[in-house]
């Protein structure tokens, strides 16, 4: 079979990264800065772009100024792997701001696949980097992930005076494995996660629509474990488009093992995402003051794991 010169042979599924509780430095390894967006994977055939998420919905129509963008790189085929953001005035990066669309995004590349016919996915990230950087604008609406040229501890501490969500680790020698990898590390600054939303409580006072989301995150043995409930962090909009989402998943009972004492709770089915910001874990494993800062469609349901599942 002969293969077209504009088609990449093959589609991936994302390379993830994996948690780690401290910041560390290791010979031979890089840290890039880490964003808080939308992972993407941007597939340029011929004169055709489509953006696919992680759980390969098509994106290219919400984020067509992206598309364009990556429609002008100059290779005829090419596979890039980034996140999309939006930064605040500072230049970080605030998922917030993503949702609401009230900044300027860009697609902040950091991994090349396949550059004009050659397939780079089993080459050591050295060689997939300076693939990237031929191709791909340090500035710009499409641009490279900006690395830190500094050691692993040093990197933690520019995050923290920056205000960063945290850093990215990784092994200048790995290849690139289509599943969550200990070649890739996380060390966040900023506590943000995602949980599953397993019902609402019933509004007060001025609030319409909903007091707070219920939410949980899943254990070892599969089973919805309630993490707490979140009241502050939306407009008049999200509880209206929260609202219309929630209703038709309300069911009799509630998914979680065990279930909040809330008297006016309304349990729904957990298949929304939403991403929360946060000060701690309490000793019980609850939320310390969270904040809403958006859904994710990103994310199933399934892949949100409890902290205590993570080994």
């Amino acid at each position: 079979m002969t293969l077209r010169p504009d088609r990449i042979p093959f589609r991936v599924h994302a390379m993830l990264a994996t948690l780690v509780p401290e910041p560390f430095h290791r010979p031979g390894w890089v840290y890039e800065e880490k964003y808080d967006g939308f992972r993407i994977l941007a597939y340029k055939e011929g004169p055709r772009v489509r953006l696919l998420s992680r759980n390969d919905n098509d994106r290219t129509a919400t984020y067509s100024d992206i598309a364009q963008g990556v429609s002008r790189l100059v290779p005829r085929t090419l596979l890039l792997d980034g996140e999309i953001v939006a930064f605040d005035r500072r230049g970080v990066s605030r998922f917030q701001l993503l949702q609401k669309g009230t900044a300027p995004r860009a697609y902040a590349v950091f991994d090349c696949l396949y550059d004009n016919g050659r397939d780079l996915r089993r080459a050591p990230l050295t060689a997939r980097r300076r693939a990237l950087e031929k191709t791909v604008p340090d500035d710009g609406i499409v641009r490279r992930a900006r690395r830190l040229e500094m050691t692993g501890l040093e990197a933690y501490r520019y995050a923290r005076r920056r205000g960063l969500e945290g850093i990215i680790a990784k092994d200048e020698q790995s290849a690139y494995e289509e599943k969550r990898s200990s070649k890739w590390l996380k060390v966040k600054v900023r506590h943000e996660e995602e949980f599953v939303i397993g019902g609402y409580t019933a509004p007060r006072g001025a609030r319409t629509k909903f007091g707070a989301l219920l939410l949980g995150a899943y254990d070892a043995h599969g089973r919805l474990r309630y993490v707490g409930k979140v009241g502050t962090g939306f407009t008049r909009q999200t509880l209206d488009s929260l609202y219309s989402k929630l209703t038709p998943l309300v069911r009799s009972t509630p998914a979680f093992i065990d279930p909040p004492r809330e008297r006016d709770a309304v349990y729904v089915t957990p298949r929304l995402v939403a991403q929360i910001a946060f000060e701690e874990w309490t000793a019980d494993w609850k939320l310390r003051q969270p904040a809403f800062l958006g859904l994710r469609d990103d994310k199933k349901a399934s892949e949100v794991v409890h902290p205590e599942a993570v080994p």
